[in-house]
């Protein structure tokens, strides 16, 4: 059960409850052809490095949120190839408790910086920016020891 939260409505004054809750996002391990992982440096704090990704919107699913984040944070079409793993720690995100799908994806093209993003690049297993933010790192190294054995 979520905890529990008293608010008052702003219109009658009565006091209603609601539960605090999780946020679901969504992060996408983009694969531009051959050249690496797509990775933005935050212009938000958090500051630093971390893998593309945002919040879900009502109504959303998360393959369709990931395809809008995506698009959204580096100018790319993606396809999305499967999903990694859920993570779900509760201090992942300095800001709020959220739970994270991560999806990796292909796509084709040059990426661009946009939305949330300051900067862009390209990086691969041996060569990653510093900072990683939220638990990119840990992310990462999961992705890049499944990927040892897949195709993808």
């Amino acid at each position: 059960m979520g905890t529990k939260i008293k608010k008052r409505c702003a219109n009658c004054g009565a006091e209603t409850e609601s539960y605090r809750n999780p946020l679901p996002t969504v992060d996408i391990i983009i694969k531009v052809e051959d050249r690496g992982i797509v990775l933005i440096k935050r212009k938000n704090p958090p500051i630093g490095w971390a893998i593309p990704g945002g919040f879900v919107d009502y109504g959303e699913s998360l393959e369709d949120a990931a395809i809008r984040e995506a698009k959204e944070e580096t100018g790319l079409n993606v396809t999305l190839i499967r999903q990694l793993h859920t993570y779900s720690r509760p201090d992942r995100d300095p800001r709020h408790h959220t739970i994270s799908t991560v999806f990796i994806a292909r796509a084709a093209g040059t990426p661009v910086a946009a939305d949330d993003a300051a900067e862009i690049g390209l990086f691969n297993k041996n060569h990653l920016p510093h900072p990683l933010v939220f638990d990119h790192k840990e992310i990462l190294e999961d992705y890049f020891r499944q990927t040892i054995h897949l195709k993808i």
